[in-house]
């Protein structure tokens, strides 16, 4: 726990854990489950930027830990939260977070396993990455989601009239329900995340989500995603949209995967920036 004597009460700044006080709380690398050998991930610089550690208050007896990136001009900027895969915050998250920083976004990345105490990014077996990631409930995560929108409306750096929220795998079926439940949000970009579960709450969508998949993916099947097309259709949620590219794999953003695309991946990128754009997260 944190000790804190503000008299007028907590802001943002107050759950910043600088390298000065604390090592880091994330793991230093790709996750080694999925990590290609040969591998060639995009590594965006830091220059221009602010790079910080946080804790957000969530309810919780410990705090929901973050990774930071935004820029270091002066003002409040547009934000997203970057929802992570089943690996966890590592070295391809926090990438994703200074890519956007870079823009002009203040993005978060919290970080939603940390309950277990589990590194888990070091992992090596997908039955012990499971046993980990099931026990983030929807209901639990959902909260650690409004969480980080609350945190950043109060941040002073941040505009938190423009939320907007994007995610990879596991991240993709989040974003999908953000978009249900928390009302700070203002778009959302789902990338292959699960979707069955989900395509009977479409009516509950209260902002545009595009989704991107990939038609090869061997996990999210093609019926899901036309039953999903087809709920957005019935229930008149005109702003929101699913792209499938014909030759992309699940984790075909993930650049330090196998199954990484670049072209699709690049693509997708574009439509996810004008995505929010159009939303007003910019």
């Amino acid at each position: 726990m944190l000790d804190l004597t503000r008299p007028e009460g907590t802001e943002p700044q107050d759950f910043h854990v600088t390298r000065r006080t604390a090592t880091s709380m994330f793991f230093v690398g790709y996750a080694l489950a999925a990590v290609a050998a040969d591998a060639k991930p995009v590594t965006t610089p830091a220059d221009g930027l602010i790079i910080e550690e946080v804790l957000i208050p969530n309810g919780a007896t410990n705090p929901l830990p973050a990774y930071v990136a935004r820029p270091k001009t002066p003002g409040k900027h547009p934000c997203v939260i970057v929802v992570n895969e089943i690996f966890g915050v590592h070295d391809y998250i926090k990438d994703i977070c200074r890519r956007f920083a870079a823009l002009g976004y203040v993005a978060v990345a919290p970080q939603f396993f940390y309950r277990s105490g589990v590194d888990l990014p070091a992992l090596t077996d997908f039955a012990e990455i499971r046993k980990v990631v099931a026990q983030a409930g929807p209901d639990q995560v959902d909260g650690d989601v409004k969480a980080t929108s609350a945190w950043l409306k109060a941040a002073k750096f941040a505009n938190g009239s423009k939320i907007g929220i994007t995610g990879f795998c596991w991240g993709g079926a989040v974003v999908w329900r953000a978009a249900m439940v928390d009302p700070d949000i203002k778009a959302g970009v789902a990338w292959y995340g699960a979707l069955k579960s989900l395509i009977p709450r479409a009516i509950e969508l209260h902002v545009p989500v595009l989704g991107l998949y990939g038609a090869l993916d061997q996990g999210i099947p093609q019926t899901d995603v036309e039953a999903m097309r087809a709920a957005l259709k019935a229930n008149a949620k005109t702003g929101s949209q699913i792209i499938v590219y014909p030759d992309a794999q699940h984790g075909f953003h993930a650049d330090y995967r196998p199954s990484y695309n670049e072209a699709d991946a690049k693509d997708g990128w574009v439509r996810m920036l004008a995505h929010f754009k159009a939303n007003g997260v910019a």
